[in-house]
């Protein structure tokens, strides 16, 4: 979460746009995660959030909407530390993106219920909820407005502000729709991630990686926001835990990586290329690529299917 005013750059914005660029059309996938307890954090998932357990095997679980693909992977890790929030590299938040407002009516009336508590805001382009899960990974469930009622500078900028969302519109929205879980259509929508550095975060997610950065808040804000397509942000990137901060330990709870989607191989093998021809290391793991961020923060490539 953030309070600020600030503006987003379109393609034809004012930031100069990236040469080498990541397709327009990439979806982010799973995003898997290290708890402390895995039976404790599947039932925080299910009964908050409504996510099926669509496979388990051992103390590894596969959650998503019905008949859907895997949207969060959660992985029990042996002597556990619980990384306390905002002081290290890695997980700020990940954002489940909901297919509709009334959606994200119901998850509120359901977490109201629960007495679960909530952040929020209207970004004008997206209301946001904000909740943590019990190792204190930060979660935004959240709707996307239309494009079509995003509003523009004269520049071609999008603007997005923060400011209160409208709780009796949301909850009248829901009306008496019975709460039956994720629903199907949930996507993850972005992730937001601590870094070390904001100019080594821009060099690799916008010069090597090929995003475009649609915001650039590092002076007054201490963030980044890099998208595809024009999206308002596929990623967030801030240095809220500090200026160099820490990588957490390898023990420690939190995410372990977080999936972009290629639209096919020949565009995830240029963009594998392109990260090897600048010298970074692409790790091949049981025929699955990954690569991870200046701050360590690991990323799985593949082909969305």
């Amino acid at each position: 979460m953030f309070c600020e005013l600030f503006n987003i750059r379109k393609q034809k914005g004012g930031h100069a746009m990236t040469t080498n660029k990541m397709p327009a059309n990439i979806e982010l996938g799973e995003v898997k995660l290290k708890v402390s307890n895995l039976e404790r954090s599947l039932q925080y998932y299910q009964e908050v959030l409504g996510f099926g357990v669509l496979r388990q095997e051992g103390m590894i679980a596969e959650l998503g909407a019905p008949g859907g693909p895997a949207l969060l992977v959660l992985e029990e890790i042996a002597d556990a530390v619980i990384v306390p929030p905002n002081r290290t590299t890695g997980l700020y938040h990940y954002a489940v993106l909901l297919p509709t407002r009334r959606d994200l009516g119901i998850a509120l009336r359901r977490m109201i219920e629960l007495g679960i508590e909530i952040g929020q805001a209207d970004h004008g382009v997206s209301e946001a909820l904000y909740i943590s899960d019990p190792d204190h990974n930060g979660i935004e469930i959240y709707r996307d407005r239309p494009r079509s009622e995003w509003q523009y500078e004269a520049n071609g900028d999008v603007h997005m502000v923060t400011e209160p969302i409208d709780w009796r519109g949301l909850l009248h929205e829901a009306g008496d729709h019975e709460w039956k879980g994720i629903p199907s259509g949930t996507k993850i929508g972005h992730v937001h991630l601590h870094v070390h550095d904001l100019n080594a975060a821009h060099k690799f997610y916008c010069e090597q990686l090929g995003f475009d950065l649609m915001v650039d808040g590092g002076r007054f804000m201490g963030a980044l926001f890099v998208a595809a397509g024009g999206y308002h942000h596929h990623l967030g990137l801030n240095v809220w835990a500090g200026r160099g901060a820490p990588r957490p330990p390898e023990n420690g709870t939190g995410l372990a990586y977080y999936t972009i989607g290629f639209p096919d191989e020949a565009s995830r093998q240029t963009v594998i290329d392109r990260l090897r021809e600048h010298d970074i290391s692409v790790e091949d793991r049981d025929g699955t690529s990954f690569v991870h961020d200046p701050s360590g923060n690991w990323i799985r490539l593949v082909v969305t299917q």
